[in-house]
């Protein structure tokens, strides 16, 4: 291992990260390097090892359980690993910046945005007040977001998903770094907020010549934004080269499986004649704005606003739109799960004014699947007791040994093993925890699924695992799935009929093939724009 850096602006040789004195390996002499300007993709799946090699750069693992037995990485002339915690102080936030993956548990839910921001500019450029204030405008200006001066004493709670990870970008860029890291910075936002957020980095960086490490396991971002890539893989580099190389000739056997995982292929024809399972006309959600000292209604915020749909036997409906547009709070409303108006009809059945009690018996048929997997399953419960607890509630006559013999077999139609469920969520990959999720819905044997956002954490290879599982599980059970997602492409492998929400309303809806190959309303070619790297016709679709 020579002593000299390289030309390169980072220059990262043989670096291996460990945790528990040695005992686990999680990134095993990894190499790579980023010249001035330039943007490098680390890519690989979730445990490949590419977060703790990127968070190595500054010493951001938690040390010492995490150590280095090998590595130098070097900026500017100094290997960092070799630097005093002061020495560092001078690096981090200033010539080295970190954009991280979630920005709402990132950000300090006990200050405010200028506060935030306004931090690494007194610690690096000793701003007065004023000064601080000035910049920070001037920051979030640059970032995009709408009326700065008014945002500065907002806390995180109070912005988007898209507004947080802006304020990110804004906080890591403030003392112009010579290199910014980014992970996984859009893996939480919608297709048109993601494109924003892209495009958004691809201008500061020319407008700084900043160079970009950018981490991700998605590789249509890649293409869009990295001139070099290195694939990892259980803690090693398995293949690198030019973007467009490793695209267009892939060289290793796993790189050929990352850009082969898009979910592929199409939902089964639609049966027109099947029975409707569940349908609404005219449904309303509208939530109260109250205000004054007697807190009267002064208006309401119309969540879902007089919508009407069908949903037959066997068939898949997509709800799709951006955060906000009301596509959960439909999905709650038909389970029942918060009030609404208008008549919600299941299996010929109208249950909008069934009390609690009445609808218990319906829950077994209704069941849902939500976002994140993690959150979702209780760290206290065995995975055992997790899918078990609908079956003590729905099927109480059950004894021990066949309540345990029907999680088992739910277990295994999901692709896990039986034997796992004496073990708990914690010691599951996120993918092996949707499927958790998946089978606590199908052990009660539902005939109506609701799916919110089932695939929009997972890795891209796990996502079409899960979507074929769905698929499988509708054929096996002719099953009736409401699927919840911004991901459009997932939607389309998936979806027999599509509707397009904005702002509570429908503002397109039809055969999916349809709504795919001929939008009509602008809202949805720019939703497909975003999706599917297409020309934008009309740019001021998203506006407002």
């Amino acid at each position: 291992m020579s002593d000299k850096p390289s030309r390169a602006l980072l220059d990262v040789r043989d670096l291996s990260v460990a945790f528990n004195g040695g005992k686990v390996i999680a990134a095993d002499k990894v190499s790579f390097r980023i010249g001035k300007g330039e943007t490098v993709a680390l890519v690989g799946e979730s445990g490949s090892g590419k977060t703790v090699s990127a968070l190595s750069i500054l010493r951001l693992l938690p040390y010492p359980a995490a150590s280095h037995p090998s590595g130098e990485i070097w900026f500017e002339g100094r290997d960092l690993l070799k630097l005093k915690p002061s020495q560092l102080q001078s690096v981090r936030g200033d010539r080295i910046s970190m954009i991280f993956q979630e920005p709402m548990t990132s950000l300090n839910p006990l200050h405010t945005i200028q506060r935030q921001v306004g931090e690494v500019l007194r610690v690096h450029r000793r701003m007065n007040d004023v000064a601080v204030r000035a910049r920070v405008v001037e920051l979030l200006q640059k970032v995009g977001i709408r009326d700065p001066e008014k945002r500065l004493d907002a806390y995180p709670h109070q912005l988007s998903g898209g507004q947080r990870q802006r304020v990110m970008i804004a906080m890591a860029l403030a003392n112009e770094p010579d290199l910014l890291i980014a992970d996984e910075p859009t893996t939480a936002l919608d297709v048109t907020i993601q494109a924003q957020i892209l495009q958004l980095l691809r201008d500061l960086q020319r407008e700084m010549g900043m160079a970009m490490l950018l981490i991700t396991h998605d590789l249509g971002i890649v293409r869009k934004m990295a001139e070099r890539v290195y694939i990892m893989r259980r803690g090693n580099i398995v293949e690198e080269g030019p973007t467009e190389r490793i695209f267009t000739d892939p060289h290793h056997a796993y790189t050929k499986q990352l850009l082969a995982a898009e979910p592929k292929g199409l939902p089964p024809p639609a049966d027109e004649t099947a029975p409707v399972v569940v349908e609404t006309d005219d449904l309303k959600v509208w939530f109260p704005i109250k205000a004054g000292l007697l807190r009267r209604t002064v208006d309401y915020v119309k969540a879902v606003d007089g919508l009407s749909l069908k949903l037959r036997k066997g068939q898949t409906l997509g709800v799709v739109g951006e955060s906000g547009s009301g596509k959960t709070t439909l999905g709650l409303a038909i389970l029942r799960l918060i009030s609404s108006e208008g008549p919600i009809v299941y299996m010929g059945n109208r249950i909008d004014g069934l009390s609690t009690a009445e609808m218990r018996p319906l829950r077994k048929e209704m069941q849902i699947v939500f976002q994140d997997p993690y959150g979702s399953l209780s760290p206290r419960l065995s995975v055992g007791q997790i899918i078990e607890e609908g079956l003590l509630i729905q099927n109480p006559e059950l004894t021990y040994d066949e309540r345990r013999a029907r999680v088992s077999k739910a277990l295994h139609e999901v692709g896990l093993d039986p034997e796992a469920q004496d073990r708990y969520p914690h010691e599951f990959s996120g993918g092996q925890r949707q499927r958790i999720a998946i089978a606590r819905a199908m052990v009660l044997q539902p005939k109506f699924v609701m799916l919110d956002e089932p695939t929009s954490a997972l890795d891209m290879s796990v996502q079409a695992q899960i979507v074929d599982l769905l698929r499988d599980l509708q054929k096996q059970r002719d099953l009736s799935y409401l699927f919840i997602s911004h991901d459009l492409k997932v939607v389309r492998a998936l979806c027999n009929y599509v509707i397009v929400m904005r702002n509570g309303k429908v503002v397109e809806e039809g055969p999916a093939a349809n709504v795919f190959a001929h939008p009509r309303e602008d809202y949805t070619k720019a939703l497909l724009a975003a999706a599917f790297d297409l020309k934008v016709e009309h740019e001021g679709a998203l506006a407002g």
